[in-house]
């Protein structure tokens, strides 16, 4: 059974392992502007990882019109995927889907 799911929007894919769920948010879906610097990001795992390494939580939540929930449940996410992924392989698979 899949564990890992997509995330955006109502996307439903789901995945054996994080690494082709972040693939997947990289290459099949929309990049994303940062409302707090106008960064394009790749939607999803990523989006989340610049928004809290990039700025305060308070930016986060002035840009995003986010309570704490909302903040916990990305930090969470966050934490989770960094936990499990081998970060340096996703960027191996982008890199070889792009020559």
């Amino acid at each position: 059974m899949p564990r890992w799911t997509c995330g955006i929007g109502d996307c439903d894919a789901a995945f054996e392992d994080v690494e082709s769920a972040i693939v997947h948010q990289t290459t099949e879906h929309q990049r994303h502007e940062c409302k707090v610097c106008g960064t394009i990001v790749p939607d999803g795992y990523f989006a989340i990882r610049h928004a809290f390494d990039e700025h305060t939580r308070a930016e986060y939540v002035r840009a995003y019109d986010a309570d704490a929930a909302a903040v916990r449940e990305r930090e969470q996410v966050k934490e989770e995927v960094e936990a499990a992924a081998d970060l340096q392989a996703v960027v191996d698979r982008l890199n070889d889907d792009a020559l």
